[in-house]
């Protein structure tokens, strides 16, 4: 696996204080949930380490609100893993278990034999939810609706057997990823609302887009074996070896100039930001709200890169669940 490719993101990381309490809250969430297993599942998962990425992606959260973010990246990668088996070859299977979860966000309460995911999703939506500004609830909305509807596309992906091109690639790889959902969950967790004017303004909307472009960009090149392996044909290396007819070094090389470009325009347009907040006449309040999801935007890109280069999720998948099996031990959705 290409674990020692380097990439340079100029973001400085940083470490919540709260880390050992969120990794035993974390554990008994799971578990309460029904997420995760006993025995080996239970092994398994905890190698992940998911608090860890929290407390470096978030690291000026404690408390509840580490715990939110903690417990949502949990439900990202057991939700992502029960597609790589069976669920993972049937679109049209995946669509309808998908809109289950999208339903959700929707007003939907899971019933008393609800799976593992729903209920699990049901309470983090509801913790994110609670108190939140009216705008952040819909946009959220907007974006689990994007995260889960994008699984069916990747299991016709799965089932084309070839990487599409690069404009389609994206639109179901930024989808799947759900990486603008910890952008969102950071801007509760640092209690901050970023007005509508600036929130969707060139300069954002482009750094937005920038920052997750990056980090799945990345992650693609750190789980490209255990991807290909399985079948997984939305992988940036991928796209690129097929598209241009180049090889294997030669697709990374360039998925790395990929991940250059991005942080180059994060930064170029970072600089404008202060005079595009004096421009919107903006009070001091949404000026700090503005320059702290700068901050996080960054620091997110730089404790999931931190955490996604050390975890044994990517270094050690292939010998703990062969690609001849389900990439899970215990099959929380939909069943």
């Amino acid at each position: 696996m290409p674990q020692d490719i380097a990439f340079h993101l100029p973001f400085p990381t940083a470490m919540s204080p709260d880390l050992e309490g969120a990794r035993e809250r974390n554990l008994a969430w799971v578990q309460q949930m029904g997420l995760v297993g006993k025995g080996r599942s239970l092994e398994w998962y905890t190698s992940w380490d998911m608090p860890h990425l929290a407390a470096l992606g978030f690291p000026y959260a404690t408390g509840a609100a580490l715990d939110l973010c903690a417990d949502a990246m949990s439900l990202f990668f057991v939700f992502d893993d029960q597609f790589d088996g069976a669920l993972g070859q049937d679109p049209a299977r995946a669509a309808a278990v998908c809109q289950t979860m999208i339903d959700i966000v929707h007003g939907t309460v899971p019933g008393l034999y609800a799976d593992a995911c729903s209920r699990a999703f049901a309470d983090v939506w509801a913790r994110s939810a609670d108190g939140a500004h009216p705008g952040w609830v819909a946009r959220c909305a907007h974006e689990w609706e994007y995260y889960f509807a994008t699984q069916a596309h990747e299991a016709i992906g799965r089932l084309r057997g070839t990487p599409s091109d690069m404009e389609t690639y994206l639109q179901v790889r930024r989808g799947t990823a759900g990486t603008d959902l910890p952008l969102s969950l950071g801007e509760r967790a640092a209690l901050i609302h970023v007005p509508a004017a600036a929130f969707h303004s060139p300069q954002l909307r482009i750094m937005r887009q920038a920052a997750i472009d990056v980090t799945l960009m990345c992650n693609d090149v750190y789980s490209l074996e255990k991807e290909e392996a399985r079948g997984d044909m939305d992988n940036l290396v991928l796209v690129l070896e097929h598209g241009r007819g180049c090889t294997r070094q030669e697709a990374i090389a360039e998925a790395r100039r990929e991940v250059r470009r991005r942080v180059e325009r994060y930064q170029e347009l970072a600089l404008q930001v202060p005079g595009l907040c004096a421009q919107l006449g903006l009070t001091e309040r949404e000026n700090a709200s503005v320059d702290t999801y700068v901050e996080l935007m960054g620091t997110w890109m730089g404790g999931y890169h931190a955490w996604q280069t050390h975890t044994r999720r990517y270094t050690a998948a292939p010998h703990i669940l062969p690609h001849t099996g389900p990439g899970y031990f215990d099959q929380v959705l939909g069943a």
